[in-house]
């Protein structure tokens, strides 16, 4: 497994990261776990598994970064005006099917590729290329709508 899915785990990690060093680290300790985790495993795509654990290592790394800072005064903040075309999209992927939703999602927020999202899926890259294809002309007429 680890042959096989190491260039997909730290890819991933090396796109999110932009550390080559970082990324090998953390794709090690991506491997660790999945080790030690590997009896809990309910089957399913290997890959999938390995990307959500890739996934929470790289957030596990975050939040041991993490520093706080102290907050200025609120009157020093300077808060912009409300972005009105935020809620715009928020509304319209609200609306959309659930999948379409959940493929936006990953693709444009969580920042997987199209490659990675075929992975989780236990999809063929190219039909998630064109349910990435749909789900966009259906929040284009959506978000057009609301507007």
């Amino acid at each position: 497994m680890y042959r096989e899915h190491w260039p997909l785990v730290c890819g991933y990690l090396l796109r999110r990261t932009r550390d080559p060093h970082l990324a090998e680290d953390l794709a090690q300790e991506t491997f660790v776990k999945a080790t030690r985790a590997f009896l809990g495993h309910r089957g399913g795509s290997p890959a999938a598994w390995l990307l959500a654990i890739a996934r929470n290592v790289l957030i596990d790394h975050v939040r041991r970064r993490r520093t706080e800072l102290p907050l200025p005064d609120p009157d020093e903040l300077g808060v912009p005006p409300m972005d009105m075309a935020g809620l715009d999209v928020r509304d319209a992927l609200a609306r959309l099917l659930p999948q379409h939703r959940e493929l936006l999602t990953l693709v444009y927020f969580e920042g997987f590729s199209l490659m990675e999202v075929a992975a989780m899926t236990g999809r063929s890259p190219s039909s998630v290329k064109t349910a990435a294809w749909r789900a966009r002309k259906a929040f284009a007429e959506m978000y057009g709508s609301t507007i």
